[in-house]
Order: C-alpha cells, then sequence, then structure tokens
C-alpha cells in the first residue's frame, strides 16, 4: 500500500470516529416530556461496561416541582436542579422514592441540604438504615393521597416484588403509572437484579397493579423505554422466564 493510499485510509477512519462521536454524545442528563406537566428524566450509572439508564419522574405543579426518584448519577444531582429551574422557572420542592436502592434515594442528604422534602414509606426508611443507603426526612406511613399545587397523586404498594418495600405512584387524573424498578421495560430481556427480591410474592403483586389500576395512559418502568404499554405483562413473563430457569 503506497503512502498516499495510508495517508487517505487514516484521515477517513479519524472522519469517521470524529463523526461518530458526535452524533452519540455521553448524554448525563436527559429530559423528556411525557405530557402536559409530566417529564421522564434519565441518568445512567456503567453496568457490565456500558451506560445503563435510570428513569425518574417530575412533575410541575403551581407551587413547585415533584419529583419520583432521585437521580442514579451523583454528578447530575445539582445539574438536575438548575435544568428544572431554566426550563420550568420553579424549584423542585419533593423527592419521593419508590424502594431503597441507591437509584432511587442516592440524593436524599443531597436534596434535603438544599432544604428540599425527602419522603418514602416506613418500610423503605428502614431499608435505608439497614443497608447504609440515604434515608427519607419524612415517613409515609401507609397508602397517602398528596394533593400538591393541583396535582394529586397517590403512593400505592401493591406487593413484594424487586424490593420487599416497593411501591408504586398513579395519577389517577392523567392516568399515568410511575412503576419504578418493580416494572420492567418492554426492552428488558430479563428480570435484572434479584438480590433483594420476592421473586415467590413479585407476579401476584403485578397482577394486583393490574386489577388495581385499569387501563393506564403511560406506565414509567425503572429503566429503559416505555413507548410499549405491555411493559405489566412483560414483567409477568420474565417473572415466569426466571422462575423456569431457577426452580424453587
Amino acid at each position: 500500500m503506497n503512502y498516499r493510499k495510508k495517508l487517505c485510509l487514516i484521515f477517513f477512519a479519524f472522519f469517521y470516529l470524529t463523526s461518530f462521536s458526535q452524533q452519540v454524545p455521553d448524554v448525563k442528563l436527559k429530559i423528556v416530556h411525557l405530557v402536559d406537566n409530566f417529564y421522564v428524566y434519565i441518568t445512567q450509572q456503567p453496568i457490565g461496561g456500558n451506560p445503563f439508564p435510570a428513569n425518574g419522574m417530575y412533575v410541575v405543579t403551581r407551587d413547585g416541582v415533584v419529583v419520583m426518584d432521585t437521580p442514579w448519577d451523583s454528578t447530575q444531582f445539582q445539574p438536575f436542579l438548575d435544568s428544572i429551574e431554566a426550563r420550568h422557572h420553579k424549584k423542585v420542592i419533593l423527592f419521593l422514592a419508590t424502594h431503597f436502592h441507591a437509584d432511587r434515594t442516592g440524593g436524599f442528604d443531597y436534596y434535603r441540604s438544599k432544604g428540599i422534602k425527602t419522603y418514602a414509606t416506613k418500610r423503605t426508611d428502614e431499608l435505608c438504615k439497614k443497608k447504609n443507603e440515604h434515608r427519607p426526612e419524612y415517613i409515609i406511613l401507609r397508602d397517602t393521597t398528596f394533593s400538591i399545587g393541583g396535582i394529586t397523586f397517590r403512593t400505592f404498594f401493591p406487593g413484594e416484588g424487586h424490593t420487599t418495600d416497593n411501591i408504586v405512584v398513579w395519577f389517577d387524573q392523567e392516568k399515568i403509572l410511575y412503576g419504578g424498578c418493580l416494572i420492567k421495560s418492554t426492552e428488558a430481556e430479563d428480570i435484572g437484579f434479584t438480590g433483594d427480591a420476592n421473586m415467590k410474592a413479585y407476579p401476584k403483586t403485578i397482577i394486583n397493579l393490574k386489577n388495581t389500576f385499569r387501563q393506564p395512559v403511560y406506565i414509567i418502568p425503572g429503566h429503559q423505554g416505555w413507548a410499549d404499554k405491555n411493559s405489566l405483562n412483560h414483567t409477568l413473563e420474565l417473572i415466569k422466564k426466571y422462575q423456569v430457569s431457577h426452580p424453587v
């Protein structure tokens, strides 16, 4: 191969890699409009050497912004607040965690230091204490309905599954079910981490969800995409797949 041809190949490779890196940036925080005043936000952590997304959700109310679960990436704790204030000209006033894992509660201490209220269930707080995770300031003792700035939502414990404390959040007027990690995206190929799960109770818990909140318009899982509303049935399929390969 002559010198000129080698030079052309090197230039082409450099151009291709540079163009590709520009097209696929490493986005640490992404905010996606869902409907009306509802938004899904995505942060990530490396899993198996590749970035893996975690979903949270927030709603803009008259009184401020209410957030379901904290960012997974600690470098995005402040940029998340800054992005919301820049976009909506409102401050975050409340964080609510759906279970005790760090991708849900990791920012509690930081946000509490900023004067933001942090909430979780009594069972979640107990597990946070036991597992040395960040703890909430305020405790939810039972399924509770919140009314904040014209928005009403309900916390609901459907049973044990991904963890023994996992709850969901239901927005009845908008028919939005925020499921956290209890619900698997239809993009998921397996049930994921089961180290804190109750796999025996999991199917009944998902069936309870299906029977309690019928015909949701949106179902937001804890990870990956939410465009396909078949995520509850898909979660059941993944549980059955796991149970076949892990017989009791």
